[in-house]
């Protein structure tokens, strides 16, 4: 990033003729530290639960911003953390499967990260990354599989954003009274306050419950009591205010996690998924929770395509005719089994029957989740972008 750019971020556009948009400009320009954070919470949303070391501030989120945007977060300089978060994805990846700085292929694709603040656990199968503070770390220094590929790289990387003309001015208004802010603990606690503003809550759907009765189709309308039916079952495991039932929030009595094995492989006719993607089995060891995975939020779900953790259902319609079989059966290949017999499947995934209309109607309900504000939202957009060729890093 060029120091000219620096300066308007900082507040100093008066001093360099650097073209950035209004709202960018201002989305950065307020650096100082508030006694309290103001949350922008949607309608009806609890406020997040915070970590007591890593309070929220506006010059840390801006902070942040930068550091989730910014390429030289990765060892070759080619790859930053919007790269697998796509704004216009709700924070996802199209890929089935993420690909890292260096092109290798992960096991996994990424999740979505609208309104991961209220995530009491982060990725798709690991119930021991409980924080984004934590989260943070793997893939910056993750080496099976490489992700950001900084592993050994902790100092170069400390050199690199000491160096630069701005950050240490950043980083200082947004952890005051730290000798030494600019360290791997300030990174990681910046990049996870940005992430816990990605709120999402303005889709055509939220508008009908605040009493719109035009924002969503009829269609959608049937779709939603399909849906919220024991019949589907849908709401066990994708329910509440954000639509999955693995949630925490300030004042929660209880923590809510869950993770689920929904049939989607049976490659031994015992239960067996990929050695790759065991579910969290891999980290507990007991058989009963192979194949389980954390359900995560169907808002803005029409955007975060392919699905499942391994991205190996290309469509929405294709993932209700998965939970409408009662679990997906491979007939030829490596991974060929009837995943419906999977003996360790959830009994919320015993499969039902849809008219054709009834199909429509369900998706249509689905389709009606989708934020469109959120994903145009420019405080939570590159600010590296060039405004004239969007998604391009200049600096």
């Amino acid at each position: 990033m060029t120091a000219a750019r620096y300066a308007v971020l900082l507040g100093s556009a008066t001093l360099v003729g650097v073209a950035l948009s209004a709202s960018v400009r201002g989305a950065m320009a307020a650096l100082p530290e508030r006694e309290e954070y103001r949350w922008q919470l949607p309608r009806g949303f609890p406020e997040p639960r915070v970590p007591a070391d890593n309070p929220m501030s506006d010059a840390k989120v801006a902070l942040g911003r930068l550091l989730f945007y910014d390429r030289r977060l990765s060892g070759n300089e080619t790859f930053s953390c919007g790269n697998c978060h796509q704004q216009s994805r709700a924070f996802a990846d199209p890929l089935p499967r993420g690909v890292g700085s260096t092109g290798e292929v992960h096991p996994r694709g990424a999740m979505g990260l609208a309104n991961i603040a209220y995530a009491p656990v982060l990725t798709w199968a690991n119930p021991n990354v409980k924080s984004l503070e934590q989260q943070a770390l793997l893939p910056m220094f993750g080496e099976t599989p490489v992700e950001l590929g900084l592993a050994g790289k902790e100092a170069e990387l400390l050199t690199k954003l000491r160096a630069d003309s701005a950050y240490p001015r950043l980083f200082e208004a947004a952890f005051p009274g730290d000798t030494a802010p600019v360290s791997v603990r300030r990174v990681t606690q910046a990049i996870a306050s940005f992430q816990r503003t990605l709120m999402s809550g303005s889709s055509p759907y939220d508008r009908y419950l605040a009493g719109d009765s035009s924002a969503i189709s009829r269609s959608a309308i049937r779709g939603e009591a399909l849906f919220f039916s024991e019949r589907l079952e849908c709401f066990h495991c994708h329910g509440g205010f954000n639509f999955t039932n693995t949630v925490d929030y300030k004042g929660k009595g209880f923590v809510e996690i869950e993770f689920h094995n929904t049939g989607l492989y049976n490659v031994d006719g015992k239960g067996a998924y990929p050695a790759e993607n065991p579910g969290i089995r891999e980290h507990t060891g007991d058989a009963e929770d192979t194949g389980k995975f954390k359900a995560p939020s169907l808002r803005n779900i029409a955007l975060t395509a392919p699905y499942m953790h391994d991205g190996s259902v290309a469509t929405l319609d294709a993932v209700l005719s998965h939970y409408a079989a009662g679990g997906r059966s491979i007939r030829t290949g490596a991974n060929r089994g009837i995943g419906s017999r999977n003996p360790y499947k959830s009994s919320f995934v015993k499969g039902f029957t849809l008219s054709l209309r009834e199909r429509r109607d369900v998706l249509a309900f689905l389709h009606s989740l989708t934020d469109s504000v959120f994903i145009t939202d420019q405080r939570f957009a590159d600010p590296f972008a060039s405004p004239a060729k969007p998604g391009r890093v200049t600096r």
